[in-house]
């Protein structure tokens, strides 16, 4: 079922965003931003370079992930997040946050909306989760701001925690917990 939330336009319409399951249909508008070097560039996924690969990701992450939404603009894809619970049984309490939305879209507040939206629905779903968490590269600023203005908290950094386009890299590890209050 989607979850939506309105959001008022320049001209005082009412533009509604919208996560969703993924269908095969948004191939090409996830290529759309997955196949952008401005919008994957601080991603652990390559940058898509066709539809036959946005289709795939699709068919083989999107869909059968337990918690992995298209977030549309009007019912358009424009973004994707996902919230990753760990399956091992003393880690059911905290799970894994990543999204991005497509550089046109970028400053809008539509990652922020998207991600509020998700955090409301996922500790609802997943009654033993206590903590998001969110591995954030240092140069990516716009992922740190839209973390904050949600109060996730920076926990500290990662010296060299991950390789990154064949580079060791530091990452900010931020968390949200339930019992957080929410902006």
């Amino acid at each position: 079922m989607p979850i939506t939330y309105e959001m008022e336009n320049t001209d005082n319409n009412s533009l509604a965003i919208t996560l969703r399951p993924y269908r095969l249909s948004d191939a090409e508008d996830f290529l759309m931003y997955a196949g952008d070097e401005r919008v994957t560039q601080f991603t652990r996924w390559n940058t898509l370079n066709s539809k036959e690969q946005a289709l795939s990701y699709i068919k083989e992450f999107c869909i059968p992930h337990c918690y992995c939404k298209s977030i549309c603009f009007n019912d358009r894809s424009i973004g994707f997040l996902f919230i990753k619970p760990y399956d091992e049984d003393n880690e059911k309490c905290r799970a894994e946050v990543g999204y991005v939305v497509a550089a046109e879209y970028w400053g809008r507040g539509i990652a922020t909306r998207a991600l509020k939206m998700a955090i409301i629905d996922v500790f609802k779903q997943f009654t033993d989760l206590v903590r998001l968490q969110a591995k954030v590269l240092i140069e990516n600023k716009g992922s740190q701001r839209v973390l904050e203005k949600l109060g996730f908290q920076k926990e500290g950094l990662l010296r060299k925690y991950t390789i990154h386009r064949g580079t060791a890299s530091d990452l900010f590890m931020y968390s949200l917990l339930s019992t957080d209050p929410m902006p």
